[in-house]
């Protein structure tokens, strides 16, 4: 297995820490650390485009918006809670809903590209 160091991420990622209440994250395996850079919109809305990036670990959250998200690097494990598990890698994409309470089992270090509505 791969391991990224930063050098290896995108430029201009920033800490995001897993503290947003509206997401009411778990952390349920490791430490698991996310970073991420809007390129278009804010944090609020109603859209945006960015980069993020997070080590190994696994989480619980509820996702904020309709999100489209495509892997460019690392291997997760993406599990609807109630429902499907879906593998990814490099070149897959993701569609989760706003309000879906999802699992990301990150195996490793992933970087993906998304777009949110999150109106």
């Amino acid at each position: 297995m791969h391991k990224y160091d930063k050098d290896d991420l995108p430029g201009g990622l920033e800490p995001w820490p897993f503290d947003n209440p509206a997401s009411n994250y778990k952390i349920l395996r490791g430490a698991p650390h996310a970073s991420g850079r809007l390129d278009h919109g804010a944090n609020q809305g109603p859209h945006r485009l960015g980069i993020w990036s997070c080590t190994e670990g696994a989480f619980e959250c509820t996702e904020l918006g309709d999100e489209l998200q495509t892997i460019i690097r690392g291997q997760l494990t993406l599990t609807r809670v109630g429902g499907e598990s879906i593998s990814c890698g490099p070149g897959d994409s993701i569609f989760t809903q706003k309000g879906e309470r999802v699992i990301w089992d990150i195996h490793e270090h992933v970087t993906k590209v998304f777009f949110s509505d999150l109106t």
